[in-house]
């Protein structure tokens, strides 16, 4: 090797490599915007609904609570009041009426209603032809406007010409006053009211029974369980999380129950049918919105007393 190689090896090993050349940010700050984009297009996506909610249900809830301690007319200046809107509801007599109004049609209603909703979602559940038919069949009343049903209702039980009255005379018994008579009138809405939502009910159960596992019948089938007690010991259980769910959808329902004994009964005879929704909506028609906020706000807390009671039921026996 020539001392001119060699010195230029040297010199090659001694001199620094070059600079690399500087690398653009451009790349960088592309994916800095990328991140920040998917953290923040969640927030962006829920941000509407989140406006809306705050708009229509969380600024009128605190609206009417704060109404509630007012005597405001529609017009002019609430007059604070503090609890006297409340006091004067939980004296009064109407109030306590229209909840046990309510109450009684509860009894007449969600348990017969549970009952019948197992049963037709079992025998649903079992049928193999034209089972679709059948399941709009029992959905069809449940979507039929409410004020249509109702007053088919009043010619069905009309006490001089209804139908219903009819068939009794055909048989030899006498008329009855179905709409018209105290005893009577909390039955025939109650009837109404499981004729109209029983269906949708239906449809809670069926979702819930169909996601039992075929294997604990064959199962019990084989340790000589009847359908009887397959439906006791087995179907009942495992749909305790949709008829819990039931239940509380149905409470609401008929706690809050006005189009019924407004269009049918009018509230009556005699106030037996003034329900708590029905009770609620007299103070908005006497433009006494003080006190139906403040009824309003009675109404939920009842409700919801009895919607943790039967959760809490439910649980302990889970």
């Amino acid at each position: 090797m020539t001392n001119r190689s060699v010195s230029a090896a040297t010199r090659a090993f001694r001199e620094p490599p070059p600079a690399a050349a500087p690398r653009s940010r451009a790349p960088r700050r592309r994916r800095s915007a990328l991140s920040w984009r998917r953290r923040f297009a969640p927030y962006v996506f829920v941000l509407p609904f989140v406006l809306v909610f705050l708009a229509f249900s969380v600024y009128p809830l605190f609206f009417t609570l704060r109404l509630s301690f007012t005597d405001w007319h529609g017009s002019g200046a609430a007059h604070w009041v503090g609890l006297d809107n409340y006091r004067y509801l939980l004296t009064n007599g109407g109030f306590w009426s229209s909840l046990g109004n309510s109450g009684v049609l509860w009894l007449l209603i969600v348990p017969a209603q549970i009952v019948l909703a197992v049963l037709v979602s079992v025998l649903l559940n079992a049928i193999k032809r034209l089972r679709g038919f059948y399941r709009v069949a029992f959905v069809v009343p449940f979507v039929t406007p409410l004020v249509a049903v109702a007053q088919i209702w009043i010619v069905l039980f009309d006490q001089d010409n209804g139908a219903v009255n009819a068939l009794l005379g055909a048989v030899g018994l006498p008329p009855v006053g179905w709409l018209v008579t105290s005893g009577w009138a909390k039955p025939t809405l109650a009837l109404l009211f499981l004729w109209k939502t029983t269906g949708f009910v239906v449809l809670i159960v069926l979702s819930g029974l169909q996601q039992i596992d075929r294997g604990l019948y064959e199962a019990a089938s084989l340790d000589g369980a009847g359908r009887v007690r397959q439906l006791w010991s087995i179907t009942v259980p495992l749909l305790r999380r949709s008829l819990m769910f039931s239940v509380v959808l149905q409470t609401l329902a008929v706690f809050q129950m006005f189009a019924e004994p407004y269009v049918v009964t009018k509230g009556g005879p005699y106030t037996s049918t003034t329900t708590a929704g029905l009770y609620l909506y007299q103070h908005i028609t006497r433009a006494d919105l003080g006190t139906g906020a403040a009824n309003s706000f009675l109404l939920v807390i009842v409700v919801m007393a009895g919607s943790l009671l039967f959760v809490r039921l439910l649980r302990a026996e889970d």
